[in-house]
């Protein structure tokens, strides 16, 4: 396009003013594209404040199950994405990998009616349909120990799927046995099942990464995302969702060190000084950082022409049932 970043966020700007969009933003996405959002936030707090917006259009800079969150939730408006990337965690669970997980315990002697789901929100549509045709929901790692508390209620084996790091850190954190499939374990004695998921960038960090920072700054505090492997959290100071880290991060005191595991871009805009990445290896999401200035331009250019590209659809039973699951979560 031949133009450097001011102009094109300024043609981004122009475009904004003249269309009825609005345009939201991942805590991860890069800087630049971050900064023109309307509304910002964690996957679930961009799919309920786009829900009270009144715009024709929304323009969302994430991954595809977040637009996907926003589309079940509000069908009534038209979702787009400036680049449908797919978040690498969604893609290791899809509905026939979660049939077979079904029929794995059902052949370990669970049978299917005593089984409740549970699914992260970092889950693509037709996993939440099927999670919510179970009688299960949606959570997210601010929630998950709540959501847990209750399907407890239950009396049933929970099947959480697909981070297994998110599933076995919070039956840590209640007390609860956990086993993931395939792990050896016999499901049958665990009150969590995992699947075998998990997100590449939190596992990035290691216990040698703990050491060497408690070692260099004494009295640095760890703050972690669930994400992380047990091992990570377990010697953490804190352990907590993007926007409990960010609120924990925040208000800490000006001197405080701080070391982060959680993903770049995100805790790079904390704070000036004393926060730390708690890698040597750079934590980008890669998925998160393929959308870029130009993709944005480019579908609001799509939109102002009248023939928008990336929209998101979701037929109509995967909606359905997976709205079930999502608003089983809300109610909570």
């Amino acid at each position: 396009m031949g133009l450097n970043t001011e102009e094109l966020k300024q043609k981004i700007i122009d475009l904004k003013n003249r269309l009825s969009v609005t345009v939201v933003a991942h805590f991860y996405q890069r800087d630049e594209v971050f900064e023109m959002g309307d509304i910002t936030g964690d996957s679930l707090e961009l799919a309920k404040r786009t829900m009270a917006d009144d715009k024709e259009f929304v323009v969302f800079c994430g991954v595809g199950f977040m637009g996907q969150s926003v589309k079940i939730l509000s069908p009534e408006k038209r979702v787009v994405m400036p680049k449908v990337a797919c978040c690498a965690m969604a893609k290791m669970i899809d509905g026939l990998y979660y049939d077979q997980s079904i029929a794995k315990l059902e052949e370990a002697g669970i049978k299917a009616d005593d089984i409740l789901p549970i699914t992260y929100i970092n889950s693509d549509a037709a996993v939440k349909a099927r999670v919510g045709k179970m009688g299960g929901m949606v959570c997210t790692s601010s929630n998950a120990k709540i959501i847990i508390t209750k399907a407890l209620g239950e009396g049933k084996k929970i099947l959480f799927v697909p981070d297994r790091c998110l599933g076995q850190n919070i039956a840590r954190q209640m007390g609860l046995k956990s086993c993931v499939i395939g792990d050896g374990t016999d499901p049958k004695e665990a009150d969590i099942i995992c699947y075998d998921g998990f997100c590449s960038v939190h596992q990035l960090f290691s216990v040698e990464d703990i050491e060497f920072y408690r070692n260099k700054y004494p009295g640095i505090l760890i703050a972690v995302h669930p994400e992380c492997d047990p091992a990570i959290c377990e010697r953490a100071d804190f352990v907590g969702s993007t926007s409990q880290l960010i609120k924990y991060i925040t208000e800490l005191p000006a001197n405080q060190k701080v070391a982060v595991g959680t993903e770049f871009n995100m805790v790079n805009r904390l704070r000036p000084s004393n926060t730390y990445i708690l890698s040597s290896t750079k934590p980008e999401c890669p998925t998160m950082n393929e959308t870029t200035l130009e993709d944005l331009y480019a579908v609001l250019k799509s939109i102002e022409e009248g023939a928008p590209i990336n929209e998101i659809e979701v037929d109509e039973d995967t909606a359905h049932w997976a709205k079930i699951a999502l608003e089983r979560m809300m109610a909570l």
